[in-house]
């Protein structure tokens, strides 16, 4: 149950004998929706497993079933970001203070109701969540457990002896009492840490204000296949890292506009690498195609994990056209290469890198094949390696991939030699897989830590390349304004502890990184309702009164630019600065929740350099999966 503008979220773990129809935490969690807090109730046993009481009293399982569900709210758009409490009757206590000590500070609070947390055993002094412990006052001897329960634990702790209740809490107003300290306990300990405040701006002018200054700011842009529309964007040409954003992973009108300005970039410009949010060894079978390099099949196609919609739509079939076009005239060493900058597809990443080391060092591959067998047994479920870590409470796969990486830098100048392009490939695949180890490994720690391994992967790629490159070369990003947006001025940054690659380049280059973010108001989009959840064409629904959407929408104008770099209009700037909500459609789109699933506040002139505005957008094409007649096989999107 999520209730409207919700302060936090409380997993139960329900005691033995009992489920997620317990009418006792149902009580409980009907009287914290009330409060403002999401609940979930789930039963921590399959049927079967129930059956077998030995599994009741499992605590590590059910302890591990609870963590699982806790990476599962860290992956809900809705309540990802909310602080995390755990509610646990009878064994379940026990099951939700071992989970707390495993998650260590992803849980914020605990509450334990007629619990048996002396079942945690020694792990009860590695809890850190506040923890409050409730018994009746008639049961005595689980108040001796939870008083011994109580020494051992070192966090914030309590307990509370409710008089004339006994174990089950069955007596008049006992349950009431009960829900009351559970609410206290959470409404104190569920809050969001506030760890800086956006940069204090002048009061927002009155609405009709503010609309006559961004009418007045913005400038029209002509269709998206007239050659001025790409001429708009010539004033960032001279930013050595250009930053193109999208307000959804599923928007055509999006993916034509940065074809179009990568283009003219391309071409008039001398920008010569275009690195996009996607998957390396995916993202190199586009270069190696539009490179005209060595084709080098994969035993899995690029782009065909989910989401499939966001590489294979016909808008990026087009724009990798043009890309091989371009680069058909040119000598190998001034064509336009293709990169990815994420770290989700380890499984091919550790194929290439096998693959290079055995044409050039046999010996070195059979070395690595060992190493990465580490990973093997969780190569189709990379998010079970890192519960299976946590539970172990060790690395166990860090220093063998590490190994494999420091073995190839070591051998850098001796592999260069073979060819120093594939050499390069195949450094970054084994630091994709490093990265990735440590991703799936922190996941588990909340949503912050591994959001901020991935944006700091993606930049020190960027990095990479641009190293690569030399000194003069010039690079295109794409990827969602959650990346390159500066998270400083988000609430990414202010309450979640979140960076950012916008953020970073900014940190780095200065005004050497120019930082585009895309927005629109209403039409359609390509996303799903869950992950791996089939491609839905959706109605986006118009954009909320609150936000810089609205304003833009009022503007009444189809498409324009609002140049938003400091002394180019500061009172555009300064209508702009105050906090208002801003949309984010991801891959997933949930309309009908969509305010806490899609909108967070933000500084729209302090996040971006320019704001490109579509009033109304339609959704991607996907391509089919199948190669068609005529097609080279050896093309990207082709299977």
């Amino acid at each position: 149950m999520v209730p409207a503008d919700p302060r936090g979220i409380v997993l139960f773990a329900h005691g033995s004998g009992s489920s997620r129809l317990s009418p006792r935490n149902r009580a409980v969690a009907a009287s914290l929706n009330g409060q403002g807090f999401a609940t979930l109730l789930l039963d921590l046993l399959l049927p079967a497993e129930a059956n077998d009481r030995r599994n009741v009293f499992d605590i590590p399982l059910l302890a591990e079933r609870l963590a699982e569900a806790a990476l599962w709210i860290a992956s809900e758009p809705d309540v990802a970001d909310l602080p995390l409490g755990l509610f646990g009757a009878s064994t379940g206590a026990g099951a939700a203070l071992l989970a707390a000590a495993e998650l260590q500070d992803r849980i914020s609070a605990v509450v334990s109701r007629g619990g048996r947390p002396d079942l945690a055993g020694p792990r009860l002094p590695d809890v850190q969540a506040p923890t409050l412990l409730i018994v009746g006052g008639n049961d005595d001897q689980v108040i001796t457990l939870n008083r011994k329960a109580l020494a051992a634990l070192t966090c914030d702790k309590l307990l509370k002896i409710v008089p004339g209740a006994g174990h089950l809490f069955e007596e008049a107003g006992t349950m009431e009492q009960v829900t009351a300290m559970a609410g206290a306990w959470f409404q104190h300990y569920l809050v969001r840490d506030v760890q800086t405040a956006l940069p204090s701006a002048a009061p927002a002018p009155s609405p009709p204000s503010v609309i006559g200054i961004l009418r007045a700011a913005a400038e029209p842009l002509p269709a998206l296949d007239d050659p001025e529309f790409a001429a708009s964007f010539d004033r960032f040409a001279g930013a050595r890292i250009v930053l193109l954003g999208e307000a959804s992973h599923g928007t055509s009108e999006f993916y034509r506009a940065r074809a179009a300005i990568t283009r003219r970039l391309i071409e008039r410009h001398n920008f010569k690498i275009v690195a996009v949010e996607a998957d390396w060894p995916d993202a190199a079978a586009i270069d190696r195609h539009v490179r005209q390099l060595p084709h080098e099949p994969m035993a899995t196609p690029p782009f065909t994990r989910f989401p499939t919609w966001m590489w294979r739509n016909k808008d990026m079939d087009a724009f990798v056209g043009f890309l091989r076009r371009h680069n058909d005239a040119r000598p190998p060493a001034e064509r336009t290469r293709f990169s990815g900058l994420d770290l989700y597809n380890m499984t091919a990443s550790i194929a290439a890198v096998l693959s290079y080391l055995d044409s050039v060092d046999p010996e070195a591959a059979a070395i690595a094949r060992r190493r990465y067998a580490c990973l093997e047994p969780w190569s189709r479920e990379p998010a079970a390696y890192g519960r299976e870590a946590l539970t172990k409470g060790y690395a166990m796969c860090e220093e063998p991939v590490m190994q494999s990486l420091m073995d190839m830098l070591r051998k850098q100048l001796d592999y260069a030699r073979h060819d120093g392009d594939r050499f390069f490939d195949a450094t970054q695949n084994a630091r994709l897989v490093a990265d990735a180890e440590r991703y799936y490994r922190i996941m588990y720690y909340g949503a912050h830590h591994s959001w901020n391994l991935r944006d700091n992967h993606m930049f020190d790629t960027l990095q990479r390349l641009l190293a690569w490159n030399g000194p003069d070369s010039k690079v295109i990003v794409w990827a969602h304004n959650s990346h390159i947006g500066d998270a400083r001025h988000t609430d990414m940054g202010t309450e979640r502890g979140e960076l950012n690659l916008g953020q970073l380049c900014r940190q780095a280059y200065g005004s050497d990184a120019a930082l585009i973010g895309f927005g629109t108001h209403s039409g359609t989009v390509a996303a799903a309702s869950d992950w791996d959840a089939p491609m839905e064409v959706k109605a986006v629904r118009p954009s909320r009164p609150d936000s810089y959407e609205a304003l833009c929408h009022q503007v009444g104008q189809e498409r324009f630019l609002l140049d938003l770099r400091p002394g180019r209009n500061d009172e555009l700037r300064q209508v702009l600065s105050p906090r208002r909500l801003e949309r984010y459609i991801g891959v997933i789109y949930r309309p009908e929740t969509e305010r806490w699933s899609h909108y967070s506040h933000s500084s729209l002139s302090g996040q971006y350099d320019a704001f490109v505005w579509f009033d109304e957008t339609t959704a991607v094409i996907p391509l089919p999966t199948a190669v068609g007649q005529g097609e080279d096989e050896t093309y990207p999107f082709g299977l």
